[in-house]
């Protein structure tokens, strides 16, 4: 199939450089201390925050100089097209929480909450490409909603590289044609990378352009989430005053 046009669209009707369509909101889950619900493109992610609390017996071990970050990912049953149930500890969950963790670690201030835990719930209810990003996204705005302190957002993004054009914020097809696959996660004010990862080979004379393609999305991503939270805090503020 062909995945870009000779006019320059991609399947999906996007160019080259173009978002697929967003969507969010916060707090959608009233139990939680944070919670968002975002969709980028077909992709659609829950995220839910708990938290800070005292570390429970048996549930992680209390560190004495910062907060312990859990993270859990999970795919819903429904949420791809071969509906086969995914146990929470798969291959591909268990590297997927690895990831966000990781990302998180480098953006919560982890030292305001010694000998405490912060708990990210991360459920893809649709996949359709990008669910790292999506994920990543989502949950940015899950912690900001319960109010951890953040260096920065992270926000999120991947590239590929097909007929010699930076494709931005890949879908499912994209991603599965084997072409190689950027993701990338920043804290957008410093440009510092929280999460780089790269899947496939790219001739390095190419890594430049493809790196700035996802790094440009990524700030894209960051306005669209810094305007869902000042509608959110008008939101709330036009309820409390009504």
């Amino acid at each position: 199939m062909e995945l870009l046009s000779d006019q320059g669209f991609r399947v999906d009707g996007r160019k080259p450089n173009e978002l697929r369509r967003f969507q969010a909101k916060m707090s959608v889950f009233s139990q939680a201390d944070g919670s968002a619900y975002v969709e980028q493109g077909n992709t659609k992610v829950l995220a839910t925050v708990y938290g800070p609390h005292e570390i429970r017996k048996g549930k992680g071990k209390a560190q004495h100089d910062k907060v312990n970050i859990n993270c859990q990912y999970s795919m819903a049953t429904f949420s791809t097209g071969e509906r086969k149930h995914r146990p929470r500890g798969d291959r591909k969950s268990t590297e997927m929480t690895m990831h966000l963790k990781q990302t998180f670690e480098a953006a919560i201030m982890t030292h305001l909450y010694p000998k405490s835990q912060i708990d990210i719930y991360v459920e893809v209810l649709q996949s359709d490409g990008g669910n790292y990003t999506t994920s990543v996204n989502a949950a940015t705005l899950a912690l900001i909603d319960a109010g951890i302190p953040m260096k920065d957002y992270v926000c999120a993004c991947a590239a590929s590289f097909i007929d010699d054009t930076p494709l931005l914020d890949i879908n499912n097809l994209e991603e599965s044609s084997g072409s190689p696959e950027l993701i990338v996660a920043i804290l957008p004010r410093s440009e510092q990378i929280a999460f780089l990862q790269m899947n496939s080979r790219l001739h390095e004379d190419n890594l430049s352009k493809v790196l700035d393609c996802a790094i440009a999305g990524c700030k894209d991503v960051f306005a669209m989430l810094d305007q869902t939270v000042i509608n959110h805090i008008q939101s709330v503020s036009a309820s409390l005053s009504s």
